[in-house]
């Protein structure tokens, strides 16, 4: 299965979500709302999940081995990384600073 494409749909500076992310595969199928986390260790992704009627929260999709999950996830942190570059020049560009 091959990630086709990876759009950055939302970023943010405030709190520990960073992006919220999707991510199209074999241009055939999509997973919307994978969110960047910045946590105690770095970063890292957090698949789309939903609250069960028990305060649980279960993903809805996920990878199947971890061999996928680290290629993805990999993948995923590499475009947000060059996202929040583009967007810190971009910041430098007008004279002012990226928190």
């Amino acid at each position: 299965m091959e990630i086709t494409s990876i759009t950055i749909r939302k970023m943010g500076t405030e709190g520990k979500m960073k992006a919220i992310v999707s991510v199209t595969f074999d241009n055939a199928f999509v997973v919307h709302d994978i969110k960047v986390i910045e946590g105690t260790n770095g970063y890292f992704i957090a698949m789309p999940s939903r609250k069960t009627q028990d305060g649980e929260f279960k993903d809805i999709v996920h990878p199947i081995n971890s061999e996928f999950r680290e290629r993805l996830s990999s993948e995923v942190l590499k475009k947000y990384q060059e996202a929040l570059e583009i967007a810190q020049a971009q910041v430098t560009d007008a004279g002012g600073a990226l928190d």
